[in-house]
């Protein structure tokens, strides 16, 4: 496969234009952040990144507090409007006719219409040019009772996501794979009949 060489950019996709709730109940906000995802694992933490120059910005730094909700395909309108209007000139949950939900650990609201939220509390605030990285803890996780099953297990599948691909949105489609599922091992199939199977050809 040949490839063209360009500067250095932003290309990564996909990513999740997920909504970030900010600020309290009785003045509630919200943007829509790309430029998020999971660092560590244990204790679990993620990060936003957000330019200085944003509404937004303020409020969490002050707070030190916010919510990550993640994208449906189903609101994803209000997803773009919440990434093009600024909370100085409107109020975005009553545009967007979203409603803010009481979180159970932090004091900013989450996304109601979101399937699953997480609660971040602000570790670390890094300067790194157009933006500043805020680092934070993920204190909760609130999710759908539609999407967890009788025995408990969680089905994000059913979640109908949204992703952001070079500046158009995307509904997930099909499952192709799972974690791990190159080097599992199938049931039912010996050794022998893998040796069979196997795609290699041999030497002559």
């Amino acid at each position: 496969m040949s490839k063209i060489k360009w500067k250095g950019g932003t290309i990564l996709a996909p990513v999740p234009p997920s909504l970030v709730s900010c600020g309290s109940m009785e003045s509630p906000n919200m943007l829509t952040v790309a430029w998020t995802g999971i660092v560590n694992s244990d204790p679990p933490m993620t990060y936003v990144s957000i330019r200085p120059s944003r509404y937004s910005y303020d409020i969490i730094k002050e707070s030190g507090e916010f919510a990550i909700n993640l994208p449906s395909s189903h609101i994803i309108r209000s997803i773009d409007f919440c990434g093009v209007r600024s909370g100085r000139d409107v109020n975005k949950f009553e545009a967007c006719h979203l409603t803010p939900e009481k979180a159970t650990t932090v004091s900013c609201p989450m996304v109601a219409e979101s399937p699953l939220s997480l609660e971040c509390r602000v570790t670390q605030i890094i300067p790194l040019g157009s933006h500043d990285m805020f680092l934070a803890e993920i204190v909760a996780v609130n999710v759908s009772e539609t999407l967890i099953d009788d025995a408990g297990k969680l089905h994000l599948e059913k979640a109908a996501l949204a992703a952001y691909s070079h500046g158009e949105y995307f509904a997930l489609g099909k499952k192709i794979g799972s974690f791990g599922y190159s080097v599992k091992k199938k049931k039912g199939i010996s050794k022998t009949q893998k040796s069979k199977n196997s795609p290699q050809k041999s030497i002559k």
